[in-house]
């Protein structure tokens, strides 16, 4: 599966198949959430809530890219993320794009 934030890929004719998306909504434990309260205080990057960010990245876009296979895709083009608090301490992730079928 080949995915891209551009609207083509080098060398490649396609079909549309359609919209594809994928979502997680992940969030630390109280533990964590509280240490990271406190780095608030003096600054810098607070790596617990980056980590999560990224897995909740990586998720979705698994996510995605499966929804895609279903339809028969060869690709993902015009890959875009949103992401949108929850509530303290959660965050949800959405990865979208088109599919497409080389033709």
């Amino acid at each position: 599966m080949i995915l891209v934030n551009t609207d083509y890929i080098s060398g490649k004719n396609f079909e549309m198949l359609g919209l594809v998306k994928g979502s997680t909504i992940q969030s630390k434990n109280i533990g964590r959430d509280i240490t990271q309260s406190f780095k608030t205080l003096v600054g810098g990057e607070l790596k617990a809530y980056n980590e999560m960010m990224n897995e909740a990245r990586a998720i979705a876009t698994k996510r995605m890219a499966e929804e895609a296979e279903s339809l028969g895709a060869d690709a993902i083009v015009n890959i875009r993320y949103s992401s949108a608090a929850v509530m303290q301490g959660a965050a949800e992730v959405i990865a979208y794009g088109t599919a497409v079928r080389f033709i």
